[in-house]
């Protein structure tokens, strides 16, 4: 059975992730890349789905910690006999795709147990699996299709029905160190690497990054591993930023609200990017950029809300029916169909997200300025559809207010573009300019004439209802209106009375309806960052302050965070780590910076 999701740290290697659970289990591993079908998928099963493990065979008490600011993961095992530390890392940066885990005995003498169990295809094929010698050491080779997974070590384990094991008693300075890598099956086994240099390089790296991180924020260090873990979503090569490195952890513990979310959200991405630019890091704006001029190349109209990490358009969603899925929640889907949906706000996020790199020094490229320019003659053909919204609703298209609000960013960033950073040049967008500041004025005077309550004082979900959201606490942070705008304190109480539980926000009240779907869902985590930053905007300082010492409460032993969180059994729920999250949590520390 996996472990509770708080259990998990993430281990990278930009082109990839795993979870590995307090347990020593990694129970989640996509390889070659983040939406590659996994090797490892007990998370969304059991044992016999896939997992590696590491750990004492009797009672013991665990320990864990990041090496600096890397992804470089120690796990401590203290037991009565002795201590075990378990060091976990993907290295970076050399091409390959390696999980290589190191266990010393600093005390003592423990007995260790040690499983792997390998399942290709989510879990469902069973790999041929031989020993083999190379370049004279004894490996364990498992293939399947087009993939191969080699296991080496001082002590392999046997093979028993399918499955391997071990046991084995280490003692004080012992040190036994064992990687798997990935390979396409048609290729020759590659030499072994050197752990210690690996290791060393790859914690090397991760330090000299984060020593141009700001400072001066509150709670540093939890902002800082948020811009690492957002580092680790983003892949190396080509840019793309996904949501969350997992699919299918649930939103409500054996509901449908179950979706796979190893892809590219222009929404996402761009709001991660705002982040890792506010932080300082204009290299990964380049990046990011350039993936978007190759993701979204080509007519406007075929624009999608969501990409694969390598800009590809095609992401059927199925359902995996031989895992049960987390405490049992099915379906297990993967691929996502919300790929086809009309969301409107997307692309106010991202001409936001390339607004704030401009003015944070990024170069202005001649391609990107007339991308922005195109799109933005599109969107001023077609900005008053009504769309799926922000939650992505698989019910009826309406009016969302915050999805016209960020049409309205849109048009406002746009024209500032042209305004203010000289781009008007590069992209002859001259002759759109009136048109793009006539759109922008009319769906601002639309919004506040349907997508406002002055019986309540507050702004609505959509323009056929009285419900709130909270992506309408996004109104003040993209400068809609002023924080401390009677409209927008009156949006905040509606929220606070309607949407507030157990002093964390759900994202709306799926009571109502809109969503079509059955079941709950627990308190978004982005949106009680949001709050923060309205409270800060509003001037609630100490409200904002007190919310946000809350929430940095919640994040797990390794400073990570889901999507949603149950206060009731004080768990974490939905897929694991979340980018939203993190850049949530991010942008509210420059918020309270700034208050």
């Amino acid at each position: 059975m996996a472990q509770p999701i708080e259990d998990y740290a993430l281990l990278g290697d930009r082109h990839t992730a795993a979870l590995v659970g307090r347990n020593g289990s990694v129970d989640w591993l996509c390889f070659p890349r983040f939406d590659s079908p996994a090797c490892f998928a007990a998370l969304l099963g059991t044992e016999e789905h896939g997992h590696w493990q590491i750990c004492p065979t009797g009672d013991y008490e665990v320990t864990r910690s990041y090496v600096g600011h890397s992804a470089v993961l120690e796990t401590t095992f203290t037991t009565a006999t002795g201590v075990v530390t378990l060091l976990d890392v993907m290295p970076v940066q050399d091409g390959r795709s390696d999980l290589l885990r190191r266990i010393e005995c600093v005390e003592g003498e423990v007995e260790m147990l040690h499983h792997w169990v390998v399942r290709a295809d989510y879990g469902e094929v069973r790999p041929w699996v031989r020993r083999q010698h190379v370049a004279g050491e004894e490996v364990i080779v498992a293939t399947a299709g087009p993939d191969r997974l080699v296991l080496r070590g001082p002590r392999l384990p046997r093979a028993t029905d399918h499955r391997h094991g071990d046991a084995f008693t280490v003692r004080t300075g012992d040190r036994m160190e064992f990687s798997m890598t990935w390979l396409p099956s048609y290729r020759e086994v590659p030499p072994a690497l050197s752990h210690g240099d690996r290791v060393g390089e790859t914690i090397e790296l991760a330090q000299e990054w984060a020593a141009t991180c700001r400072t001066d924020l509150p709670r540093s260090d939890v902002v800082l591993r948020s811009l690492v873990t957002l580092r680790l979503l983003t892949h190396e090569q080509t840019g793309g930023i996904v949501a969350a490195p997992t699919t299918s952890l649930p939103e409500d513990f054996g509901g449908e609200r179950n979706w796979d979310y190893r892809f590219c959200w222009l929404r996402d991405a761009a709001l991660t990017l705002e982040s890792l630019v506010a932080a300082g890091y204009i290299e990964e704006a380049v990046l990011w950029r350039d993936w978007l001029l190759r993701a979204v190349a080509g007519d406007p109209e075929d624009l999608q809300v969501m990409y694969t990490v390598d800009g590809a358009r095609r992401l059927p969603e199925r359902t995996l029916d031989h895992l049960p899925g987390y405490a049992g929640s099915r379906p297990v889907r993967i691929g996502n169909a919300a790929v086809d949906q009309r969301q409107m706000d997307v692309l106010g996020e991202v001409v936001v997200a390339l607004t704030a790199a401009r003015a944070a020094g990024m170069e202005i490229d001649a391609d990107a300025a007339r991308l922005q320019r195109t799109l933005l003659d599109d969107l001023a053909k077609t900005w008053q559809q009504p769309d799926n919204g922000l939650w992505e609703i698989r019910g009826p298209q309406r009016h969302f207010t915050h999805s016209r609000v960020m049409v309205w960013a849109a048009f406002d960033r746009g024209v500032r573009a042209v305004e203010e950073h000289g781009i008007g040049e590069l992209a002859h967008v001259r002759p759109s300019l009136d048109r793009w500041r006539d759109v922008r004025d009319a769906v601002r005077e639309e919004i506040f004439e349907h997508g406002y309550d002055p019986q309540r004082n507050t702004f609505v979900q959509h323009y056929d209802t009285t419900e709130v959201d909270a992506s309408l606490l996004v109104l003040p942070l993209v400068g809609f209106v002023d924080g401390d705008d009677p409209r927008m304190l009156g949006t905040i109480a509606a929220i606070e009375e309607d949407l507030m539980r157990d002093g964390l926000l759900l994202r709306y009240r799926t009571q109502s309806g809109v969503d079509g779907l059955s079941g709950d869902e627990h308190p978004f985590l982005a949106c009680s960052f949001w709050l923060v930053s309205a409270y800060a905007a509003a001037g609630r300082r100490d409200d904002a302050t007190a919310l946000f010492d809350r929430l940095i409460g919640l994040v797990n032993d390794v400073g990570l965070l889901a999507e949603e969180y149950d206060p009731a059994r004080r768990r974490f729920v939905g897929n694991f780590p979340q980018a939203f999250s993190h850049l949530a949590l991010v942008q509210a520390a420059f918020a309270l910076a700034r208050a």
